[in-house]
């Protein structure tokens, strides 16, 4: 399913839960963890690195491309950059942002997953029919980082943000491996996932690849959803660094005919981009009053325009990037 179709189904979706109106995070799976390895390796145009990482977990090998820190002789921090609902098949950080540009003389390993569409890279409870064996939490705290960290002289410091889909998602890693993130950044999320309008959307977002999100966490009524909910487990994030971003769906700087000359893709912004980040800034305004109730720092860009698209997502990027530079190199 193309993200705009998934676009009306999502926002369907949340304003009929609208309409319609705990237990310690962890994702539920054990399972033994062998090591992953790399299996193959080649450099691609723009000088990244491309790699086939063998995860024990799935059974099966996911692609991983990597920037290289500016000088590769020294150690470096990491930061992993988690793609959206299409796993990075319809739209990516490689392809639709300056990420490689812009970290080209920064001392840091960028590392962008690809896989996991649809599934919240989560650990599912049960195999899906269709989306198979996910076991994206263990793959990316317990598999990818110390492979990371031997091969690409990783100093163990770790950042991690994602957008949309993978806006909820870094929030859940964080928690189910606490440490392991110094600082995390959502853009564009929907982080409340337990009542009706989150389920609702995780559903959605999951029935878009054809998954089944009862596979995941089982029925509504399940405890696992609140279980894997960080907006009733924030208090767990304190001393984490946390971003936090949306716009409002009104037109802004990025949806223009000048800046996005692809008339069906500006159309897809202006109506469906801006309802669904219409959605997503309730669901960020939500999150900063919870930590605000509990005094937990974070920083909160409400933007006074824009909508559910990359070249916010890049901004985005480029405005966190100091915060998680500092909390990297502390």
């Amino acid at each position: 399913m193309s993200c705009r179709a998934l676009g009306v189904r999502i926002v369907i979706a949340a304003l009929a839960a609208m309409l319609a109106t705990g237990t310690a995070a962890g994702q539920g799976i054990s399972e033994p963890i062998e090591r992953a390895r790399i299996d193959d390796r080649r450099v691609e145009a723009d000088a990244t690195i491309d790699i086939g990482v063998y995860s024990p977990a799935m059974d099966s090998v996911n692609r991983v491309r990597v920037l290289r820190a500016a000088d590769p002789s020294k150690p470096a921090p990491t930061l992993y950059l988690l793609n959206g609902v299409g796993g990075g098949a319809d739209g990516n950080w490689l392809d639709r942002t300056d990420v490689v540009s812009f970290f080209r003389d920064k001392q840091v390993n960028v590392v962008i997953p690809f896989g996991g569409a649809g599934s919240y890279f989560a650990d599912w409870r049960r195999d899906d029919p269709v989306l198979g064996k996910q076991r994206w939490t263990t793959f990316l705290t317990k598999e990818l980082p110390p492979l990371v960290d031997a091969e690409f002289g990783g100093t163990g410091a770790n950042a991690i943000a994602g957008l949309s889909m993978a806006g909820t998602s870094v929030f859940q890693l964080a928690l189910a491996e606490p440490g392991l993130y110094r600082a995390i950044g959502s853009y564009s999320g929907c982080v409340r996932t337990s009542d009706l309008r989150g389920q609702a959307i995780v559903r959605t977002v999951v029935g878009s690849r054809m998954g089944n999100a009862a596979n995941m966490w089982g029925p509504p009524t399940d405890p696992a959803w609140s279980a894997h909910d960080p907006y009733l487990h924030a208090e767990s994030l304190r001393g984490t660094e946390v971003y936090i971003s949306s716009g409002t769906g009104l037109p802004g700087p990025y949806d223009n005919p000048a800046v996005q000359p692809d008339p069906i893709q500006l159309a897809y912004q202006l109506a469906f981009g801006a309802t669904l980040e219409a959605v997503t800034n309730q669901c960020t305004r939500q999150l900063r009053d919870r930590f605000l109730s509990l005094g937990i720092p974070a920083t909160i860009n409400l933007r006074p325009t824009g909508t559910h698209s990359w070249g916010y997502w890049q901004e985005d990027l480029h405005t966190s990037w100091p915060q998680f530079e500092s909390a990297l190199n502390r």
